[in-house]
Formats: structure tokens, C-alpha cells, sequence
């Protein structure tokens, strides 16, 4: 991914909490330490300050790093793919009412305004719920040279999308637009993983229907509910996740690299003229 951003001319900062200290350019040693994944928290927003305060390393999920590249008045975020709504747990009564588990991502993006790359919501997530939240919380969903949401791991999830884009300088414009109307909410730019590396939906679908079974039988919930998910997909498509999710990553990163040139330029002009 820094390599990728890299080569097309724009500056790389991954965000993290290290050792106590919020970070927006994780790099050497410390990049090293998170990568080896020994001791490092899942951070969302909402654990920025306790983490620092106790001293901790924390890896930060799209809601902590938004507040974090927020901070830092960075405009153009990459990821993998975002939060969401969490799929109704299997064998549940359709009587008994419950609280859909839904990740802050969702509310983050919706008052952070900022570009934000993905792939799509997870797989393991309820896409059409998600959808419709980010449709109620007034975050634009913009298709990158596509016309339907990705499934993340997939290439299409047959739900359509109202905005498609073919080029970063066409979403940088659109970007302009947005905060000059003062929208607070980021946009959020959506693009399909490689073709070399997209995994079929209907292997991904049943794959996550056993991850989501074998979660209810090992009462996994709440905030270890989607690495362990994801950790369970990568069994059960025998490492073609994993392969699949490093190639999207780094198209996402490059993708990102492009429109933050394209927002970087545009500030220029702004300055020349001012």
C-alpha cells in the first residue's frame, strides 16, 4: 500500500496508536511491532483517548482513523472495506426483537468529511442494511468505473448504486462540490477488488453463512465479531480471502493516491488565485 501511494505521487500515513501516542505516518520500528500483530488493540474512535492514556498500541478501524486523518486535515482516506450492520445471528426467532450490532464507521462517516476508498462494506456484513444506513446518514456512495456495490471479496453485489465515476479527477470535482455546499458527511468511493483475485459470490456467500453459524456456537459477539469472522472466511476459502483482501488493499491505496493528487491540485489552484 505505501508503495503504492508512493508511485503515484501522493504521500502515505497509516494511523495507529503506538505505545500511547496517536500517530498519523506509523513507520520503522513501530510499523514493524503492529504488523507482527503482538499485543495490538482493535482502536475504533471512541477508544482514541483511553488507549493513549493507558499506553497501548492500538491498530485503528475506519472510524478511529477518520478522527485521527481528521485531525491531521488530511482529505483522502484508503481502506479495505468499511463497517457496517451485522447480519441477524442464525437460527434467531423472528419474535424476538433485537438490537442490530452496527459498527461506528457508520456514524463516523456520516459527520467526518472526507474521500474514503473502499471495496464495499465486508463481506460478513449485511450489505443492503448498510446501504440503506449510509443512504439515512447522507454519505454519498460513489461506484469507481462500476454500478453496483462491490461485495468487498466480490466484484458485485447486485445492488445498484446511484453515482458512477471513471476518473479521480471526476471524483475530486464532485468532492469540491460537496464541501463548498458545507456537507459535513465524507464520500465514500467504492471499487471492485483486482479480477485476478475477485472471489466468486456464490463461494464467499456460503462461506460466510459457516463462519456466521460457527460464530453463534462459539458466542462470539460485539467487537470480535468481524476479525473472527474474517478469520474464519479465510478457512473456509482455504486462503483466497486473504489473497483477495492484500490485492484490494493495495488497489484501494492506489486508487486513493490518485484522487488525493487530483484534491491536492485543486487546493493549489485555490491558493494561486487567492
Amino acid at each position: 500500500m505505501l508503495a503504492a501511494v508512493r508511485a503515484r505521487g501522493a504521500e502515505p500515513a497509516i494511523t495507529a496508536v503506538a505505545a500511547g501516542t496517536p500517530v498519523v505516518g506509523l513507520a520503522d520500528d513501530d510499523l514493524e511491532r503492529f504488523l507482527a500483530r503482538d499485543g495490538v488493540r482493535k482502536v475504533s474512535a471512541r477508544d482514541l483517548a483511553p488507549a493513549a492514556a493507558a499506553g497501548v498500541d492500538g491498530a485503528t478501524t475506519v472510524a478511529g482513523s477518520l478522527v485521527l486523518a481528521r485531525a491531521s486535515r488530511i482529505d483522502v482516506l484508503a481502506t479495505g472495506g468499511i463497517g457496517g450492520v451485522h447480519r441477524v445471528p442464525p437460527a434467531t426467532p423472528s419474535a424476538v426483537l433485537m438490537v442490530r450490532d452496527e459498527s461506528a464507521d457508520l456514524v463516523e462517516l456520516a459527520r467526518t468529511p472526507m474521500i474514503v476508498v473502499c471495496a464495499g462494506a465486508k463481506s460478513v456484513l449485511d450489505l443492503p442494511a448498510t446501504m440503506e444506513r449510509l443512504e439515512s446518514l447522507g454519505v454519498a456512495v460513489v461506484g469507481y468505473r462500476v454500478g453496483e456495490l462491490p461485495g468487498f471479496l466480490t466484484s458485485g453485489t447486485g445492488i445498484s448504486l446511484s453515482w458512477r465515476m471513471e476518473s479521480a479527477a471526476e471524483v475530486a470535482a464532485a468532492w469540491r462540490v460537496q464541501r463548498s455546499l458545507g456537507r459535513m458527511q465524507a464520500m465514500l468511493v467504492v471499487q471492485p477488488p483486482p479480477a485476478s483475485c475477485a472471489l466468486p459470490r456464490a463461494l464467499v456467500d456460503a462461506a460466510v453463512e459457516q463462519a456466521l453459524e460457527a460464530a453463534a456456537r462459539a458466542n462470539v459477539a460485539g467487537a470480535a465479531l468481524t476479525p473472527w469472522l474474517l478469520g474464519r472466511l479465510e478457512q473456509e476459502t482455504e486462503g483466497a480471502s486473504l489473497a483477495a483482501n492484500v490485492a484490494l488493499l493495495e488497489s484501494n491505496a492506489a486508487l486513493a493516491a490518485e484522487i488525493a493528487v487530483e484534491v491536492a491540485t485543486d487546493v493549489e489552484i485555490v491558493r494561486a488565485r487567492a
